[in-house]
């Protein structure tokens, strides 16, 4: 069962691989369709920072999602409602995803700062004591931009994506890091399976119709608690599944969750993976099954100088240093068949004077040009599946 007497939203298969799990399809949203496979940008605080929406539209992306966490405290969702929700308030009239928070209150539990906050710290003794309990109720934790203490329920967290006014949302769950033991992880999926119901719960008895809302599948590294949360969300009538959580501590265990957990999931619903963004993780994820995507990666590694790149060889980064020396006098584009603004204006050797010069512009720059990038990458995963040809492809990008 899913949602699909809202005929706002619907998920619809074009074609499917004959030879992976990989799929072609279309997400139905009241701003507009989104083709799958599909990367989200994140505009953490409203913003893809240095861009402005215009760019990022021009650049062709089709989605961009924002965070609960840091908008509910600055500059607080009421105030986001009466702009007219995040789509006026940004200027963005095409599909947004807004997440549930969770994952920024559970990482500074853990103690690693998002590198997006910034602002002070409140530690003692050399901790992270932003979060400061998990209960069967909520998280409770302090703001980082005041310290005022907070309660995030599963229901605060639907009713602040409902004042935000994306098009999609998801449920809260607890984030578990890879350190921690199964039992640990079952607790804690059990507990997250518990916040999904009321999660639900709280968007049926206040939904209007406007938003669509995502279950997340938890169980750390361990197949059969996957199974279990998969079960979970599959017994539920949520419009779409997202694969959360610890995925392990490298690629190779990575690749392991994601294949047994998107092949137990309701193929009829799209499924999100959050908070990968690597060319060769969408690459995998798109064989397993995988429609859409999530990472800070192509921006984050734009303000440090890294632009995104096919690579010559198979020892090669996915990207390349605008900082490095090697391009100072370079005068070619970053890509010469990329015809992003950056590389239709602008040669390596400019970017990289800019850079130098710390120049903010150069961050803008190299930023549409990765956003352009995945973009591209993207549509060029549509027309291989289209043509069973995502294996050549993947070796046009990746050798």
């Amino acid at each position: 069962m899913t949602q699909n007497n809202n005929p706002q939203f619907n998920f619809k298969i074009l074609k499917r691989s004959s030879k992976s799990r990989a799929r072609l399809g279309k997400i139905t949203t009241p701003h507009g369709v989104i083709d799958t496979p599909s990367f989200i940008f994140c505009a953490t605080k409203a913003s893809i920072k240095g861009v402005t929406t215009q760019q990022v539209e021009e650049a062709g992306t089709q989605i961009i999602l924002s965070n609960t966490y840091h908008l509910m405290l600055q500059p607080g969702e009421e105030i986001v409602k009466n702009a007219g929700k995040l789509h006026k308030f940004m200027n963005w009239d095409k599909p947004m995803l807004t997440d549930s928070g969770g994952f920024q209150i559970f990482s500074l539990g853990h103690g690693s700062v998002a590198q997006e906050i910034k602002g002070r710290r409140f530690t003692s003794e050399g901790r992270n004591k932003t979060l400061l309990k998990i209960t069967e109720e909520g998280a409770i934790f302090r703001a980082y931009t005041d310290g005022r203490k907070h309660l995030l329920t599963p229901e605060r967290s639907i009713q602040v994506q409902q004042a935000l006014g994306a098009d999609l949302i998801v449920v809260l769950d607890e984030c578990t890091p890879f350190h921690v033991s199964k039992h640990y992880t079952r607790k804690s999926m059990e507990m997250s399976h518990r916040w999904g119901q009321r999660s639900f719960d709280e968007f049926t008895r206040t939904n209007d119709g406007s938003q669509a809302l995502y279950g997340i599948i938890q169980g750390g590294v361990y197949e059969d608690l996957r199974k279990e949360s998969c079960d979970f969300v599959n017994s539920l009538p949520f419009f779409g599944h997202a694969i959360g959580g610890s995925l392990g501590e490298n690629k190779d265990q990575m690749k392991e969750v994601v294949d047994y957990s998107a092949k137990l999931l309701d193929e009829r619903r799209p499924i999100h993976l959050l908070g990968i963004g690597g060319i060769s993780d969408i690459f995998y994820g798109v064989k397993a099954g995988i429609d859409t995507f999530d990472c800070v990666h192509p921006t984050r590694l734009a303000r440090h100088g890294g632009a995104l790149a096919k690579r010559k060889q198979s020892s090669d980064k996915e990207h390349i240093n605008l900082r490095n020396s090697q391009y100072r006098i370079d005068t070619t584009p970053i890509e010469s068949d990329c015809n992003c603004h950056t590389c239709n204006n602008y040669s390596k050797s400019y970017l990289h004077h800019l850079l130098k010069a710390q120049e903010l512009i150069a961050l803008t720059l190299i930023s549409i040009h990765n956003i352009a990038f995945m973009n591209r990458l993207l549509s060029a995963i549509r027309g291989a599946i289209q043509t069973d040809s995502l294996d050549d492809l993947q070796k046009e990008w990746l050798l």
